[in-house]
């Protein structure tokens, strides 16, 4: 599957130090290996309803992360994938009327074009569920033989064969005296009554008969009548489950273990906690050194969902007239990690300051950018700390606008080029 194209970020003078993250699995803030080589695994849309507020303020996270490693003079390898086939699109194409492939296409072109209207850096693999089947049906084969995954009887309501993960077999197959090990619980850190709670708020079956266990998440859904499948193997025609899918992609695309594995603080559980526990499995070691997640966005302060008909779409306000870039100035107002919601005087704000930056650069003194740089640096390597940015950018802009002066061309390009190389904000 084709990304989409990355605007040339700028080279800075220096360099940024080492980049402390907070990691969702350890619960503190890490400092993350500075040697040459960073990897990262973002989870990608089911593609419908793309690309909400929340979509984007995850991507634009990570894109921070990006950016500073990139800064910091590491190569980065960054694949995200996209859900494209999964009972959520199947759902609403059937309640659309437009056939579901047609659906994930236009859907994946419309988040394409957002993204690069957003400035977000595209990952060197973009890869679909529907193209890795190929690769995920001999996993699931192999945690079948290993005994960890197992078929569930049908019933009444269900066919025969559907293939599921054993979360006990693989807690107990793990190395008892490897730290790294997974047992069920070791990323999210829930109890199991929390886990029940959300497993099938978010996807997840607990009460499917013939279950071992209640949290044991689908690997292979088999063929049912009027939905689409694909050749199975030895588990017949089918298709894949949510959390696999993730890692087999980053596990045939990305070093095992990788650096970070990303996404929105609803992936914790179930879908990072299963998958890193199938990565576990498959390779015998974890599937990411660190976890991290970015916060919820709401609108108005309720809770943004596909259910209420409140998303804000990027797409949305860009027909309306609205600059993609004061739509990022507006995600970066708040730390990637708290959840927060979309307002409309936010929005005012943060187009406000877009334009109050662009009078500055007319008068950017000799000699100041250096500092500015200096300060967003130190802001970006805290915990990717946007709004520390922001008012190192707010700061440099008051003063520069105060000075009343003509402004030094190196400057203005400096102070340009560090806005876009760190934040990603074009002037």
């Amino acid at each position: 599957m084709k990304s989409w194209i990355s605007r040339p970020v700028p080279e800075l003078p220096g360099r940024m130090s080492a980049v402390r993250l907070f990691d969702t699995a350890r619960g503190i803030e890490v400092t993350l290996p500075a040697g040459r080589d960073q990897s990262m695994y973002v989870c990608g849309i089911t593609p419908y309803d793309a690309t909400h507020m929340g979509h984007a303020a995850s991507y634009v996270a990570f894109d921070l992360l990006n950016r500073a490693w990139r800064d910091a003079g590491q190569r980065v390898s960054y694949v995200q994938n996209v859900t494209d086939v999964d009972d959520p699109l199947l759902e609403r194409a059937t309640a659309t009327g437009v056939d579901w492939r047609d659906l994930a296409a236009s859907q994946v072109e419309l988040f394409r074009t957002d993204m690069e209207a957003l400035n977000v850096l595209a990952p060197d693999n973009y890869v679909g569920a529907v193209e890795s089947i190929p690769l995920i049906v001999p996993a699931i084969e192999h945690l079948v033989r290993l005994g960890l995954a197992y078929r569930v009887p049908g019933s009444a309501e269900e066919p025969d064969g559907d293939v599921y993960y054993d979360v006990e077999a693989a807690g107990k197959h793990s190395v008892p005296d490897e730290p790294d090990a997974w047992t069920l619980g070791s990323i999210s850190g829930m109890a199991e009554t929390e886990m029940l709670e959300l497993f099938a708020e978010r996807g997840g079956d607990p009460g499917r008969a013939g279950k071992r266990q209640a949290l044991d998440p689908l690997l292979w859904r088999v063929a049912r009548d009027g939905e689409p499948s694909w050749p199975g193997g030895e588990l017949g025609p089918g298709r894949p489950g949510w959390h696999i899918e993730c890692t087999v992609i980053a596990q045939k695309y990305l070093p095992a273990p990788f650096t970070v594995q990303g996404g929105g603080s609803d992936l914790i559980f179930p879908h990072h906690e299963m998958g890193a526990g199938h990565a576990y499995s498959l390779a015998g070691v974890p599937l990411a050194q660190h976890f991290a997640h970015a916060g919820m966005v709401g609108l108005d302060g309720e809770k943004m969902s596909k259910s209420k008909g409140n998303l804000v779409l990027v797409s949305a306000l860009r027909a309306a007239g609205e600059e993609p870039a004061a739509i990022r100035l507006a995600i970066l107002a708040h730390h990637y990690r708290t959840d927060w919601s979309w307002t409309g005087s936010g929005f005012a704000q943060a187009k406000e300051r877009l334009e109050s930056w662009r009078r500055a650069l007319a008068s950017a003194p000799a000699g100041s950018a250096a500092g500015l740089i200096a300060g967003m640096r130190e802001a970006m390597a805290a915990d990717l700390n946007a709004p520390g940015a922001l008012a190192a950018v707010d700061k440099w802009a008051a003063m520069a606008t105060a000075s009343g002066t003509e402004g030094s061309q190196h400057d203005q390009a400096l102070a340009s080029d560090a806005i876009d190389a760190l934040l990603g904000v074009r002037l």
